[in-house]
């Protein structure tokens, strides 16, 4: 059974920065891409990142191009979601995901996703 882990959720002033992590059991964790999303109150869940099984491939949404960085340490089996430049706006929940299908691409859209975390919360302060 895959498990996921989020942490490094915090409050923080818009400006600011935050690493968030997500660590992964249950599965190898090298062969599966990861991907990021978030929920905000009274919104659905979106597209955050994600990032291919080696980490050579990553994919954004355009809301968070040039401010959020993915990435993944596979021997830690853990992914990492560098968040610069926070806004109000980015507050929400964010999930990691991955999926069962062996070294398919990242993919931006929720479905193609078979596991979830159970979220950190991130508050971003004006």
């Amino acid at each position: 059974q895959v498990h996921l882990v989020e942490s490094g959720g915090a409050l923080v002033q818009a400006g600011g920065s935050l690493r968030l992590s997500c660590a992964a059991s249950g599965h190898t964790f090298s062969d599966y891409a990861m991907g990021w999303f978030r929920q905000a109150p009274g919104k659905e869940r979106e597209f955050v990142a994600a990032i291919s099984w080696s980490g050579a491939t990553t994919l954004y949404a355009d809301s968070v191009k040039g401010r959020f960085t993915i990435s993944r340490d596979n021997a830690k089996s853990t992914v990492y979601l560098q968040m610069t430049s926070l806004k109000p706006e980015d507050t929400a929940v964010f999930y990691c995901a991955t999926n069962g299908r062996w070294r398919l691409p990242p993919q931006a859209m929720s479905s193609a996703y078979d596991y979830w975390g159970q979220g950190t919360q991130v508050t971003v302060s004006s």
